[in-house]
């Protein structure tokens, strides 16, 4: 109940988020937050919990709390990244972002992904408005750090709210880099199952296979596999900065990012507002972080 999430928080300083979907969770957390005036932190990608966030930003100021969802690998060092090239870039129009990892994803994250294919659909930023495009559309190759090229789709990332937010930069497309049997799959079939998931019998059945089916990376995984991020700025007069990062596996980029996050808030004790991980922390939070390397160049 509202009431009893309120008084629990009585001289709690700060509420840090792991419990999706955050779609599901992080609106009821918020508003209890705000009336506790406690910080509230959490790790969705989720565009929806990003843009209810927004909406709360005036009223956070007023308590004096801070407000910053996405302070795990989504979207910790992609947010970081496009910061770093759009302050390259002051006319900057456009911003492509894209990352690379082997995600062997929990169960929580795939049904937070499940939840925005219902709700957000296959969008990107036109002219500062999200712009809804068929599944396998604008398929690109990027280049990373150590593996090279790779084919790239556009996905609804976390990045087109708080890139937007954070740059003001009007057209954002977000991809991830993809196996092209994936990306041949989504071309072909991917309009038909999204509308199939949006209700139904069929997510019903997809929702409980994955809570049965699904686990998140081992151990092993966790400690050697190594994330990729691009992101280039361009803008009306020609000029582009791209940069890249190389940086741990996403789940332990989670971890190790959001528990960063949390002592940064509470020894900084001035931060109030909705903000993006670069806006309260800066493009460099990221390299603060384990194994985490940012390039203007590729490594050759």
């Amino acid at each position: 109940e509202p009431a009893e999430l309120i008084a629990a928080l009585d001289r709690v300083r700060l509420v840090l988020n792991h419990a999706g979907p955050f779609v599901q969770t992080a609106p009821l957390m918020v508003s209890a937050c705000l009336a506790a005036r406690t910080h509230y932190l959490d790790i969705t990608g989720e565009l929806l919990v990003f843009e209810d966030n927004y909406l709360r930003d005036e009223k956070a100021r007023a308590n004096g709390i801070a407000i910053i969802s996405g302070v795990g690998f989504d979207v910790v060092p992609t947010d970081c990244l496009a910061v770093y090239v759009a302050d390259q870039v002051p006319d900057a129009t456009h911003l492509a972002i894209a990352f690379a990892t082997r995600i062997a994803s929990s169960s929580g994250t795939v049904l937070s992904s499940l939840g925005s294919v219902e709700s957000v659909g296959m969008v990107r930023r036109v002219e500062g408005q999200y712009t809804e495009f068929p599944m396998g559309e604008g398929v690109r190759t990027a280049t990373f750090p150590q593996i090279g090229e790779r084919q790239v789709m556009p996905i609804p990332w976390g990045d087109l709210a708080t890139a937007y937010r954070a740059t003001g930069i009007p057209n954002i497309t977000t991809y991830m880099a993809l196996p092209p049997r994936i990306i041949n799959t989504a071309k072909a079939v991917g309009g038909p199952v999204r509308a199939l998931l949006r209700g139904g019998p069929l997510r019903d059945l997809a929702v409980r296979w994955v809570k049965n089916n699904v686990s998140g990376p081992d151990e092993y995984t966790r400690q050697t596999t190594r994330s990729y991020v691009w992101a280039q700025a361009a803008g009306a007069s020609g000029q582009s900065v791209e940069a890249w990062l190389e940086t741990i596996e996403a789940y332990r980029m989670t971890a190790e990012a959001s528990l960063n996050a949390v002592e940064r808030v509470l020894a900084a004790g001035d931060l109030s507002g909705t903000l993006t991980p670069a806006q309260a922390f800066g493009a460099d939070f990221v390299l603060d972080l384990p194994e985490t390397t940012r390039y203007d160049s590729l490594p050759s």
